[in-house]
């Protein structure tokens, strides 16, 4: 049976390397070894600390930010720079992050309400729609959703600053029923869902009209201090573009109706507007369905994406519960199925329903997490560090096929939310190329186009430093692939590693090579064959999962 009761003990490497690449992008043997030794309440703790929120990405050309509070045509880089500058800054907060929390939620929120930069251009909005993301990151994941109506990104992108009276525009509504709060639920008849009717997204994008992008960023919401879109209203305070009408929803809402609490001559004025949102989100969140479509959403990212009927009774329907009974903070939520025997794959005996290792990771996981096992150092400059994200680590991500910030549709990236395949899109014939040669070019320090990408791993270096004792074959595979591998191999997959290693000749053998290299400091003989080792760990099937 599934079970959400609380993990006892202290981790171990294995369950302390799981919540590390489960709620972070990856962590150094010694973060793990640190973790192992801690329980699950005491690490999460830590990994659910407030952070300093981050100074916003720099120009180069100006050597200042272009978000003050966005670019000037006259002086900064061109847009498309600027938003490769600003994905740049924020794979390398996330590379950064270490052991907490806070980005990889950040993250999850952009891949729950995604936004497309081709679509929305501006990186000014982007960026502030991120910052949002962070602002809330460990908080009210209501509030979340009230703020990303009225965000400018979001305005843009679906549409809704297009949403007027008169000329009613559906797009928002529906994907804020459909993707982002209560979901569908099964077909009923035509136009009805189980959770909601047609009709009711139509009274939704009533409600949620009216609303304009700030071009200026001068709107500052009061809640998050950040920069947000804003009701047109005219000289007379008149919100002339929103519809005063009275919104009058069906039974699956209790026919709620909802209408402006304060009225100028016929047209609702700006703060009746805002509290017309405030009723359509607490309306859509006073459904129980809304906390059991959210926890699947969090399941699915960051558990598995099977959810059984066993699972959906034991573990959705509790924890959908605590959002409820919590106002939908986030954090009660994540504390208890984080802290779970069922994350730790403790609740069931079951090796078959076994999801440590079960996941295929995404290309931030894979590359982000590659660099911070092995603490590889990035240029700290900003311009050296723009290109060797740009050069590098953006472009192994894109070649792997995840266009950062581009997904394919309003629902984000397919392997997150796509039935009946998920994480298994992040795999095809020429994703899995890609992915190995990732292993290479990190040896090497050189793009697929032969290029410097300003860093690189130097194995030598790491096993020397980081390895019980560098002079026995056994204890190197066995200490990296307890490490790098969600779980124990079996025997002969040892061996096949051990013989890559040794040249299939004896230990007695490396360890001849591991003394002439002391004593000499030269090192080609060993890193011939550290280096082969380590593409082909990396190179592994088991290396691709997590």
């Amino acid at each position: 049976m599934s079970s959400l009761t609380e993990i006892t003990g202290n981790l171990g490497i294995k369950n302390a390397n799981h919540l590390l690449r489960r709620l972070t992008f990856g962590a150094s043997k010694q973060t793990v070894d640190y973790y192992s030794t801690k329980t699950a309440s005491e690490t999460i703790n830590d990994f659910f600390a407030e952070q300093t929120t981050p100074t916003p990405p720099i120009d180069p050309l100006t050597g200042s930010t272009w978000l003050s509070p966005k670019p000037d045509p006259m002086i900064n880089s061109e847009e498309y720079l600027l938003h490769k500058y600003f994905q740049s800054w924020h794979l390398e907060q996330m590379r950064k992050s270490k052991a907490t929390a806070k980005e990889r939620l950040t993250y999850f929120h952009h891949c729950l309400l995604p936004v497309q930069q081709s679509v929305v251009r501006a990186s000014a909005e982007i960026y502030y729609q991120n910052t949002l993301y962070r602002f809330l990151a460990f908080g009210n994941y209501k509030l979340l959703i009230k703020k990303i109506c009225i965000d400018n990104a979001m305005l843009h992108y679906i549409d809704n600053c297009l949403n007027e009276t008169g000329s009613p525009n559906e797009n928002f509504a529906r994907e804020l029923m459909e993707l982002y709060t209560i979901g569908k639920g099964p077909l009923i008849e035509e136009g009805d869902y189980t959770n909601y009717t047609e009709d009711d997204i139509k009274e939704a994008s009533k409600v949620l009209s009216g609303y304009k992008t700030d071009v200026d960023f001068a709107t500052i919401d009061d809640d998050t201090n950040i920069p947000r879109g804003f009701v047109k209203i005219n000289d007379n305070k008149q919100a002339y573009l929103h519809n005063a009408d009275i919104k009058t929803f069906s039974d699956k809402f209790s026919n709620t109706q909802i209408q402006p609490n304060e009225l100028i001559d016929n047209y609702a004025s700006e703060e009746a507007v805002l509290d017309e949102l405030d009723q359509l989100i607490n309306m859509i969140f006073a459904q129980e369905e809304t906390a059991k479509f959210l926890c699947r959403k969090i399941y699915r990212h960051f558990v598995y994406y099977k959810i059984t009927d066993e699972i959906e009774q034991d573990i959705i329907t509790p924890l959908a519960q605590t959002f409820r009974d919590n106002d939908y903070e986030i954090m009660p939520v994540f504390e208890l199925l984080f802290k779970s025997q069922h994350f730790f794959d403790v609740d069931n005996s079951e090796t078959t329903e076994d999801h440590i290792g079960a996941m295929i990771k995404s290309p931030i996981d894979l590359v982000l997490g590659t660099l911070n096992f092995f603490e590889i150092e990035i240029p700290t400059t900003t311009e050296d560090n723009y290109l060797a994200y740009i050069g590098g680590i953006l472009n192994f991500i894109e070649e792997q096929d995840m266009n950062f910030y581009e997904p394919i549709d309003v629902a984000g990236y397919p392997p997150y939310h796509q039935t009946p395949t998920y994480h298994r899109y992040w795999i095809s014939a020429g994703t899995i190329g890609y992915r190995y040669r990732f292993a290479a070019n990190l040896v090497s320090g050189t793009n697929n186009n032969g290029k410097d990408i300003g860093f690189k791993l130097d194995i030598v270096d790491y096993v020397n430093n980081n390895i019980s004792d560098p002079s026995n074959t056994n204890t190197i595979v066995k200490e990296l692939t307890d490490y790098m591998f969600p779980i124990e191999i079996p025997q002969e997959r040892f061996d096949y590693f051990v013989d890559i290693l040794s040249d299939k000749l004896s230990n007695e053998n490396w360890q001849n090579e591991w003394e002439d290299y002391k004593n000499s400091k030269d090192d080609l003989g060993v890193r011939m064959q550290l280096e082969k080792l380590i593409i082909a760990l990396m190179q592994s099937p088991e290396y691709q999962l997590f």
